[in-house]
């Protein structure tokens, strides 16, 4: 047992530094005064410098920060709705409309980015901000409905059930006794949803008009133009307002447990 246990420790130290040692290197490359990361490392914030006057990567940036808030308010208040509706009504299809959340989740992004772009273009509501949102909301909602439908399962109705013969209507029902339940499934439904718009690559690039681009999208073709570092740092900064928000959240809420 002992030497299943070691060796189990093992794997999973080897699995993490396979995760986060090139993480760590990237980030570290970032106050590298070389631009071809050449060693000896040399400290330096030159490329934290030009990136403060790159104008398009803060840009695109910003779009992407927009759209993921946007996105994720939308996809959360939807799919908690949804959810609920699911968990605690049994309509006609039920089981069919779980089972459709799925391939959406297995059917790789290029071909649902081709099917929209060929639906949206037919359809009239055509390239822009508008159809990005539309896009990031619709490949989200699956994961906020199953993140919360299985937080809704833990537990039955019974307390909404106490709530209503108590006098309480179906909104005070809700705000004062499902979602406070239910509402560490619902930020790390949110969570989900911000990281899919935000890193999402595909779609945007399919829906973004002339002009207009995103922070992964601007990546892209900044790397194909030549890679600098300003992509290093601009990285570390994502990397680290992404920890402080997920400890901001965790410090309201425990995920697998009560509030």
């Amino acid at each position: 047992m002992l030497k299943i246990r070691n060796f189990s420790y093992g794997y999973l130290i080897c699995l993490l530094a396979f995760i986060y040692v090139p993480i760590f290197v990237m980030m570290a490359m970032g106050f590298n005064e070389s631009s071809d990361y050449e060693l000896p490392f040399r400290f330096s914030l030159i490329w934290y410098q030009q990136l403060a006057g790159n104008d398009v990567l803060w840009r695109a940036g910003s779009n992407s920060v927009v759209l993921a808030v946007a996105s994720t308010m939308v996809a959360t208040v939807i799919g908690t709705m949804a959810a609920l509706a699911m968990a605690r009504h049994r309509m006609r299809g039920h089981a069919i409309l779980q089972i459709l959340l799925f391939p959406p989740m297995a059917v790789p992004w290029l071909i649902l980015a081709t099917s929209m772009l060929i639906f949206f273009y037919y359809s009239g509501i055509g390239r822009g901000l508008h159809a990005m949102l539309l896009a990031h909301v619709a490949l989200s909602l699956p994961y906020v409905i199953i993140v919360v439908g299985a937080r809704l399962q833990s537990f039955g109705a019974d307390l909404e059930d106490a709530s209503a013969t108590l006098g309480a209507n179906p909104w005070q029902t809700f705000s004062r006794v499902t979602l406070p339940v239910i509402a560490p499934g619902v930020a790390a439904a949110g969570l989900f949803a911000f990281g899919i718009s935000f890193d999402q690559f595909v779609t945007s690039y399919f829906l973004a008009p002339p002009g207009v681009t995103t922070l992964p999208v601007e990546i892209y073709a900044s790397i194909r133009k030549g890679f600098t570092p300003e992509i290093n740092a601009i990285s570390t900064i994502i990397i680290v307002g992404s920890m402080l928000l997920l400890a901001i959240v965790s410090k309201f809420y425990q995920f697998g447990g009560s509030k």
